[in-house]
């Protein structure tokens, strides 16, 4: 029965179960005034329901109410622990509920998809199916949705035969622009093309899905034939076109797409700048890179950690380093690939002494450094002839950050090694790396 999908999809459960079990009485000792008959409305007081622990609080209030088996309650609870990411409770509800229907199995089977675990949606699939509960139009996509993930096209195709047989193949769009996507995500064009090819009216997502797999897959020449034939084009289409102009070194041919994009009075979004400035910085046109800047300060666009990331890559890979910084101070929030950006660049650049006080902010602002950050803290370490800090970053990026060196890494220790080969540390580090047959002589 489908109370197997607990041990399926959470190996411990025993354990999970007393976890939740315990929040559960911990809850109902310290929640919200008992409540009465008379003003206890779940369902109001679920829609409110702002956070996890808000969640935690109305819950434990529905299991001393009269209204804790209700199913309908039991399926808002359920879909509102999944939004929160908190499967192993959504399961443990689901688990209580003696005939699941079709829409509660679909929120346990998305709950899982976008929450990353596509396969166990698969899994929860498969005990629907052995249940004896039909699936419905909504199903069908969820579960192709959770084969893309997965990249499970064999079940993909088995869903697909399922959509036909029962007819949601042919009168649902939505069915169809899944199917489509997922074949993309699975690398057979092919069958994606075939999908395409069958549908008798598209709207843009079909249009724009089946342009995007092509370039993506390298067919720059298809994609631009049936970009071309688009009765109509939004901003996700001219995005994908002119980031697929940028991943086939194609960099004048995305600003020519964009001037087009202008003249069909198309907004772009915060995507589309920067597709574009990663073709400046192939043309290596700083020009062209600072119209980009001025034109989404202009329009109304927020200097965000994707839109900001760009632009510091961009302004330092053509050369322009004190705009990089610059942009750098504004950004309220920084990714680790800001940071990694900014450190490599100053590194790159000759300022060393700039790149490891950036990397030591970095820490102290407690930013998880990754392999790339510690290249360009022992790049700079290597221009700044720093080998004791260089040894003490090495060391602290295997023995605290669990990160394993690459050739990069010990090319810089060997570099370190041997400004000042007194150091019997750089040694045994060059000799372990000769041991891997890494050669960086």
């Amino acid at each position: 029965g489908h109370r197997d999908s607990a041990q399926l999809l959470f190996p411990g459960w025993p354990q999970i179960q007393l976890s939740f079990d315990a929040l559960m009485a911990s809850c109902l000792s310290c929640s919200l005034d008992s409540p009465s008959p008379l003003n206890f409305d779940p369902f109001s007081l679920l829609q409110r329901c702002t956070s996890y622990k808000h969640l935690t609080q109305i819950h434990a209030k529905v299991i001393r109410s009269t209204v804790s088996h209700n199913d309908l309650l039991s399926s808002q609870l359920l879909r509102l622990y999944a939004s929160y990411g908190r499967l192993d409770c959504a399961t443990s509800i689901f688990n209580q509920m003696q005939r699941p229907s079709t829409f509660v199995w679909n929120l346990m089977i998305r709950g899982h998809t976008i929450n990353g675990f596509s396969r166990q949606a698969l899994v929860l699939y498969g005990l629907m199916l052995c249940s004896g509960v039909s699936p419905d139009k909504f199903t069908i996509p969820f579960v192709i949705k959770a084969c893309a993930a997965a990249c499970a096209m064999e079940k993909g195709k088995e869903v697909h035969a399922l959509a036909v047989k029962t007819g949601y193949y042919d009168r649902d769009m939505f069915v169809k622009n899944t199917l489509l996507d997922m074949y993309v995500k699975c690398g057979d064009l092919e069958l994606a093309r075939q999908v395409f090819d069958e549908m008798s009216v598209r709207n843009v997502i079909s249009w724009t899905t089946m342009v995007a797999g092509l370039v993506s897959y390298g067919d720059w020449d298809s994609a631009r034939r049936l970009f071309d034939q688009m009765p109509e084009r939004n901003v996700v289409s001219w995005t994908a076109m002119i980031d697929g102009c940028v991943t086939n070194g194609r960099p004048q041919e995305a600003f020519e797409l964009f001037s087009k994009m202008q003249v069909e009075r198309v907004k772009p979004n915060e995507f589309t700048l920067v597709c574009l400035l990663k073709a400046c910085t192939q043309l290596g046109s700083i020009k062209l890179g600072a119209w980009v800047h001025d034109y989404a300060l202009k329009n109304g666009f927020e200097l965000g950690v994707y839109l900001g990331t760009a632009l510091v890559d961009m302004y330092s890979k053509c050369g322009s380093l004190g705009e990089a910084r610059r942009v750098f101070d504004m950004m309220e929030k920084r990714s680790l690939a800001t940071w990694n950006s900014m450190i490599t660049s100053l590194g790159v650049h000759g300022y060393g002494k700039e790149a490891l006080a950036l990397f030591e902010r970095m820490m102290e602002e407690n930013i998880v450094p990754d392999a790339i950050t510690f290249v360009g803290a022992l790049s700079a370490c290597v221009q700044t002839q720093k080998v004791d800090e260089g040894l003490e970053y090495f060391k602290y990026m295997i023995e605290s950050c669990g990160i394993v060196p690459v050739l990069e890494h010990y090319i810089y220790m060997f570099e370190l090694w041997a400004s000042d080969r007194s150091h019997q540390e750089g040694h045994t580090i060059v000799q372990k790396a000769e041991i891997e047959n890494m050669s960086i002589k």
